[in-house]
C-alpha cells in the first residue's frame, strides 16, 4: 500500500506538470489609461498581463507600457535581463500602491538576487519618464528605455504580486505563474518566444515523466518481480510473464522518452547536458541489448544457460543503476521540479524497503527448503542403510 500511495503521488505530480497554461487575453482590444497608442503589443502568457511598445530605430529607444490586472492593490514589475531569461540581474521597473497613502509609486530597480530589496536605484541602461497608473483594478507602468547595445531581441521578465514588507514590494510567490513569467521578445516583429518556451518546458516535462516512469520505476519493479516472486512455486510461470511485461513496457516508454530527449537536444542549440545525455545513450544501448536477451534465452537445462544468466543479470543491474542515476540527473536539469524529486525519492525508498523485506522472506523460504531437503536426503540414507543391514543379517 505504501508503494502504491507513493506511486500515485509521483504520477499526480507528473500529470499536473503536463497541463498547459491557459492563454492570455488578446492585447489588441485593451485601452491604456494614458490614452497613448503603441505600434505593437503582446499578450503575455502569465499573470493576466500585456506589454505595449513603440520602437524608435533612430535613437535605439523604446516606449513601453506594462499592464497587469490586480484585483487587490499590490505591485507590478517589468524588466529586461541583459544576460539570461531569468529573474536575477533583471533591470526592472516597479510600481506599487502604498498601503498608507493609497497613492501609486513607480521607479527603476536592479534585481540582484531571488530576495531583492526592491529599492529605487539606477539601471545598467538609461531610462526616463517612469510613471504608473492604477485604475479599475488595472495597474500600468510607462517608461522610455534605451535598449542595451541597441538590441531589439530582449529577454524580459514580468511580475505581479500583493506581498509587501514595510510598505515596500515584497517577495512574490515561489511557485506557479510567478516563476514562469519570463520569455524572449522581438521588438521589431512583436514575436514572443514565451509560448515557445512553454512548449519546450512541456516537452521537457513529458521527457522527464516518460523516463522516470520507465527506466526509473518500471525497470526496478520488474527486477523485484523476477527476483522474489520466482521463489514461490505457486507464482510459476506467472512471475515470468509479469517480469517480461513490465520490462517490455518500460523499454517502450523509455524509447519514447529517449526520442523526446533527442528532439529537445536538436531544438536547444547551445544548451548541453553532457552527463545526462551520455548516460541516456549508454542506458538506451544496454536496455536494447537486454531486450535481445529475451530472444537468446536458452532452456533451463542447456549447458550455456549459466552464461546467459550472467549476461542477463549483469546488464539488467547495470540498466537499473544507470536508470536511477540518470533520473536524478534529469531532475537537476529540471531545477524547479523539487516536488518531482521528493516524490521519486519516496517511491524508490519504498521499493527498496519492499525489496529488503522480500529478501529476508526469500532467504527464509530458501533455507527452510534446504533444511527440508537435507532431512529427506538424510532420512532416505538412514532408511537405505537400515534396509541393507537387514538384508545382510
Amino acid at each position: 500500500m505504501a508503494t502504491m500511495r507513493s506511486l500515485l503521488v509521483f504520477l499526480a505530480v507528473a500529470a499536473a506538470a503536463l497541463v498547459l497554461p491557459s492563454s492570455a487575453q488578446s492585447c489588441s482590444s485593451l485601452t491604456l489609461s494614458n490614452s497613448r497608442n503603441y505600434l505593437l503589443c503582446n499578450s503575455l502568457s502569465r499573470l493576466s498581463s500585456s506589454l505595449h511598445w513603440t520602437y524608435h530605430a533612430s535613437n535605439g529607444t523604446v516606449d513601453i507600457a506594462y499592464r497587469a490586472t490586480q484585483s487587490t492593490p499590490g505591485w507590478i514589475a517589468w524588466g529586461i535581463n541583459p544576460t539570461t531569461t531569468r529573474m536575477v540581474n533583471t533591470q526592472a521597473l516597479v510600481a506599487f500602491v502604498s498601503s498608507s497613502s493609497g497613492s501609486i509609486t513607480a521607479y527603476p530597480t536592479s534585481i540582484d538576487s531571488y530576495r531583492p530589496s526592491m529599492q529605487s536605484g539606477n539601471l545598467s541602461f538609461a531610462v526616463s519618464g517612469v510613471t504608473a497608473t492604477n485604475s479599475d483594478g488595472v495597474m500600468t507602468i510607462y517608461a522610455t528605455i534605451t535598449l542595451p547595445n541597441n538590441s531589439t531581441q530582449v529577454n524580459h521578465v514580468w511580475q505581479a504580486s500583493t506581498s509587501f514588507n514595510d510598505d515596500v514590494p515584497g517577495q512574490h510567490s515561489p511557485s506557479g505563474d510567478n516563476i514562469l513569467s519570463y520569455g524572449t521578445l522581438n521588438l521589431l516583429s512583436g514575436e514572443s518566444a514565451s509560448s515557445a518556451t512553454n512548449n519546450v518546458a512541456r516537452r521537457r516535462n513529458v521527457h522527464g515523466v516518460l523516463n522516470a516512469v520507465s527506466w526509473g520505476l518500471l525497470m526496478p519493479l520488474g527486477v523485484i518481480i523476477a527476483r522474489y516472486l520466482r521463489v514461490f512455486k505457486s507464482a510459476d510461470p506467472a512471475w515470468f510473464y509479469l517480469h517480461v511485461g513490465c520490462q517490455c513496457t518500460a523499454y517502450i516508454l523509455g524509447v519514447a522518452g529517449w526520442g523526446t530527449g533527442l528532439k529537445l537536444g536538436s531544438d536547444s542549440v547551445g544548451v548541453k547536458h553532457t552527463k545526462h545525455r551520455s548516460i541516456g545513450i549508454a542506458l538506451f544501448c544496454l536496455a536494447t541489448l537486454q531486450v535481445f536477451a529475451l530472444f537468446l534465452r536458452p532452456n533451463k537445462d542447456h549447458k550455456r544457460r549459466i552464461f546467459w544468466n550472467v549476461y542477463h543479470h549483469a546488464v539488467g543491474y547495470a540498466v537499473i543503476s544507470l536508470s536511477i542515476v540518470n533520473v536524478f540527473e534529469g531532475f537537476k536539469v529540471l531545477d524547479r521540479e523539487r516536488s518531482w524529486r521528493r516524490a521519486y525519492i519516496a517511491v524508490i525508498a519504498t521499493l527498496a524497503g519492499v525489496a529488503a523485506f522480500l529478501e529476508v522472506v526469500t532467504w527464509v523460504v530458501v533455507l527452510r527448503r534446504r533444511s527440508c531437503h537435507s532431512e529427506k536426503v538424510l532420512g532416505g540414507a538412514v532408511a537405505a542403510n537400515g534396509h541393507h543391514g537387514r538384508q545382510g543379517a
